[in-house]
């Protein structure tokens, strides 16, 4: 099914024109793509604005694309981008959309069942409809994803099948449309409209898309669709009327109603089959667990078409054979679309992680009577699958793996950057002091003195969390200025740490692994390595030169290596750094190129979503407690000038969905969570307040 937009073309807004290797990597990924290249890699330098390449590419192809990358975050930082660049076509977010997760499982060795648990963060959930909906209805689509897309979502045929299109002028028969919606799971509601909600009252009908934050409302007077209007959901103004709405499924997993009794026949089959097998070996308990589970799930599909957990049952719904993939977001894509693969090193060998994971949990569950055999159909693609269902796959990485480099048909560099900004000149320092030469730590001091006189900024690099807290109280009694950052460290100080780091604030920041996004200072200008020669994942030649990479955003930039020995994975990350290095001073003096440090803007993000660092960004939720008191301390309900406390969070509600908007998330279920805290203390002031009248 194919919209209004289904002939619109990519068109990409950018306030500047490729540069340095750019033009020679888009002409030739481009002419791989149109060739039909099956893979190809990216080698991108580290701020060569690989980013803005593959756009170039995705305009010159006129391809639906799926972005994969290896976190949520990252998947946010890149959708913004590709926002910015495609502002008239759909760029859509596509990441798991959990807050909480808990899987179902079962631990033998304790007798533990552990029941799936989940806490699902709404505005995701929107984003992951939205995604699919814009694949079904148009071309010019990019879809951002996490590794969340190889793992199952239900038939897009079905999915399809169920959508419900309402015209002005059509015949309006409230029985129908309320029995379609039930089945498209949406939820009756007689109060407050929410997602994926609808509402009855005589011949109007109040609906929310899963997808929207809009509510249609529909006027069946006298038996036929007089009107729909747009409402905004959350201030109720109108925005017009519609000459048709069209209501997607409020879940991607739905049952076929055709497939729906084969399918309960086949799994009491599957039951009775179990079942005797369970007998034979003597696990009575088992089989007693199994048969009153699966009884429950077949009562309820046949009953409402769902149940939690219908997902365990979907190869028969999908009407797939064992062992065969489950339908994911890849299958809602057309066939001739591109597929590229950020910071791949990295994404890959996660893609191909998560079936083995996932397989011993199910095991578990199938051994001991918690699911049916065929439960183990409902799971993640493995890698080969995954690579088996993409077309082509463009990799890109700044230090692309083997395999992606023995399968591409060309590995297309992409070297110089823009700016003329070179990779950062090496230095190697002994560890432990030697003759004339002193220590790392008092070595690293005097340089880190240096660069604080001349308002530049140091990044650090320790091999623990208890090495980075012990520099950092070390190096704060000899006056250094400096904080540490770790995984430990909660969002909201973490974005405050970055923020101040930026500003000058403190001159160090110390941390376990630089390599995580956020982390791209232009203000830096020097890198410490410590350690740098014990051999391990944070020191592996890839580490390095991702690292190294940090001090390339700045015309000084430098990085100490301090190491006692040569390893294997220094010499590699030595010999490419210097290899690059050497490509780029050719260029820069061959065109007549002075290198400028990036002018980055520093974006108080605590400041404006209104939130507070060092304390009220403790997560509400499992296990979490909070008392009358410490919520009036951590929200600063006394002291905030006297404004009413529902003031407060309206404003908050305000922040939250801006959050969202920009795809902060984290920051979003912060702000989320200190709602739930006014809430509390606005509902304990109004009950004291009726106490007292």
């Amino acid at each position: 099914m194919l919209g209004k937009n289904e002939s619109k073309k990519f068109k990409l807004h950018a306030p500047f024109k490729p540069a340095g290797d750019q033009p020679e990597a888009i002409l030739a990924l481009t002419e791989g793509v149109n060739r039909g290249d099956r893979m190809q890699t990216l080698l991108g330098a580290t701020g060569t604005g690989k980013t803005f390449t593959i756009a170039e590419v995705i305009e010159k192809t006129q391809k639906p694309t799926l972005v994969m990358a290896h976190n949520k975050t990252l998947a946010a930082q890149l959708c913004n981008e590709f926002r910015e660049f495609f502002p008239e076509n759909a760029v859509e977010y596509f990441v798991s959309y959990y807050d909480y997760y808990q899987p179902e499982a079962y631990m033998p060795g304790t007798d533990t069942y552990i029941e799936k648990e989940a806490m699902i963060n709404q505005e995701i959930d929107r984003l992951r409809h939205a995604a699919t909906q814009a694949l079904l209805t148009r071309r010019d689509v990019i879809i951002v994803s996490s590794v969340s897309c190889i793992y199952g979502l239900g038939s897009p045929k079905h999915y399809l099948d169920n959508v419900l299109q309402l015209s002005v002028g059509d015949e309006f028969s409230r029985m129908k449309i309320l029995k379609k919606l039930i089945e498209m799971q949406f939820v009756r509601t007689t109060v407050e409209l929410a997602r994926g909600t609808f509402r009855l009252r005589g011949d109007v009908m109040d609906i929310v898309p899963i997808e929207e934050g809009r509510i249609y409302r529909i006027d069946g007077t006298g038996g036929k669709i007089k009107t729909i209007e747009l409402f905004d959901a959350v201030s109720r103004k109108s925005e017009g009327m519609a000459a048709d709405a069209w209501i997607f499924p409020a879940k991607h997993y739905l049952a076929d109603k055709s497939l729906t009794e084969n399918a309960l026949t086949q799994i009491s089959n599957e039951l009775d089959e179990r079942l005797k097998f369970l007998e034979k070996k003597d696990m009575m308990i088992e089989a007693d667990r199994l048969r009153r589970r699966t009884k429950y799930d077949i009562t309820m599909i046949r009953e409402i078409g769902y149940v939690n957990g219908v997902e365990n049952y979907s190869r028969y719904f999908d009407g797939r054979k064992e062992g065969e993939p489950p339908f994911t977001l890849i299958d809602y894509f057309p066939e001739d679309y591109l597929t590229v693969i950020d910071e791949s090193h990295v994404t890959l060998p996660q893609v191909g992680a998560m079936s083995g994971g996932d397989s011993a949990r199910k095991n578990s569950l199938v051994d001991f009577g918690f699911r049916l055999p065929s439960a183990r159909d409902n799971r993640p693609l493995t890698g080969d699958e995954f690579l088996a269902k993409t077309k082509q796959v463009i990799f890109v990485s700044a230090t692309p793996a083997d395999f992606e480099r023995k399968k591409s048909t060309q590995v297309v560099e992409q070297i110089i950057r823009p700016t003329g900004l070179v990779d950062p000149e090496i230095i190697m320092m002994p560890v432990t002091a030697k003759g004339e030469y002193q220590g790392q730590v008092q070595d690293l001091i005097e340089r880190a003195v240096e660069r604080a006189k001349r308002d530049e900024r140091v990044m650090v690099t320790t091999l623990t969390k208890k090495m980075a807290e012990d520099l950092t109280d070390y190096l704060k009694d000899k006056k250094v200025k400096v904080k540490y950052l770790h995984s430990d460290i909660e969002t909201v100080d973490r974005i405050q740490i970055l923020g101040d780091f930026r500003r000058g604030i403190f001159d160090v920041l110390v941390g376990v692994n630089l390599l995580r996004e956020g982390l791209d200072v232009p203000e830096v200008s020097l890198v410490a390595i410590l350690d740098a020669d014990k051999e391990g994942f944070l020191r592996s030649d890839t580490a390095l030169i991702q690292t190294i990479g940090r001090a390339a955003r700045n015309a000084a930039g430098q990085v100490v290596l301090y190491a006692d020995n040569m390893t294997g994975s220094l010499t590699r990350a030595i010999d490419e750094t210097d290899r690059r290095r050497e490509i780029q001073l050719a260029y820069n003096k061959k065109h007549g190129i002075t290198p400028q440090t990036i002018k980055k803007a520093v974006r108080d993000l605590v400041k404006d979503f209104g939130l507070t660092p060092g304390g009220s960004n403790k997560k509400v939720g499992r296990g979490a407690k909070a008392t009358d008191e410490s919520t009036a301390r951590q929200l600063d309900l006394i002291g905030d000038k006297g404004r009413p406390i529902d003031q407060i969070i309206r404003e908050k509600e305000s922040q939250m969905r801006a959050a969202s908007k920009e795809l902060q998330f984290e920051l979003a279920a912060i702000l989320r969570d200190e709602i739930v805290l006014l809430n509390k203390e606005l509902k304990k002031s109004k009950k004291n307040s009726t106490l007292l009248t």
